[in-house]
């Protein structure tokens, strides 16, 4: 039984992601090309390094201590999905909060870990005065068809920084 929880700061270390595994075969990506959006072959294979996951951490720890949002999936302790949402408004009258991650364990994808976390998300972005969910998502066809599945659409306003640190993402917004 897959039980969810907010995460804090104390317990933010390598060792809660010991048997998450973030891998991802990716395959077709989506790719902006003379203005218009099309599936491209690009296969590789997702994962993350000892230093992502150190990165990783310490932003996750960001996020907490600047009123930010970390909830996260446990099954028998173990984390199998966690999700993470800025506490700054941007975007003018878009009113967006930053959903910087949503991940979910390669062994416990396609169970609904991954709309739980999102609605979550939502609903506490929406209790926080925003008026949508920003998304910098991974380009990957599954990846786009999950946020699609949950109403997200390409985002009116682009923030620039995820564009200069992310070039090949979608960047996507979804209304709360």
């Amino acid at each position: 039984m897959i039980q969810y929880r907010n995460i804090n700061a104390t317990e933010l270390c390598r060792e809660l992601f010991r048997d998450f595994k973030r891998r991802q075969v990716v395959t077709k990506c989506w790719r902006r090309e003379n203005g218009k959006w099309v599936i491209r072959e690009d296969p590789f294979i997702d994962d993350w390094s000892e230093e992502d996951y150190q990165t990783l951490v310490s932003c996750l720890k960001n996020t907490i201590a600047t009123g930010g949002f970390v909830y996260a999936a446990f099954e028998e302790g173990h984390l199998k999905g966690f999700v993470s949402v800025e506490s700054t408004l941007f975007g003018g009258e878009q009113n967006y909060l930053d959903l910087t991650s949503i991940h979910v364990s390669e062994d416990m994808r396609a169970k609904g870990i991954g709309r739980a976390l999102f609605l979550a998300a939502k609903e506490w972005a929406k209790n926080h005065g925003a008026k949508k969910l920003y998304i910098s998502a991974h380009s990957a066809v599954e990846s786009q068809a999950f946020y699609q599945k949950m109403g997200c659409v390409e985002a009116t306003v682009y923030n620039r920084e995820h564009v200069e640190k992310e070039p090949f993402d979608c960047q996507l917004e979804c209304v709360l």
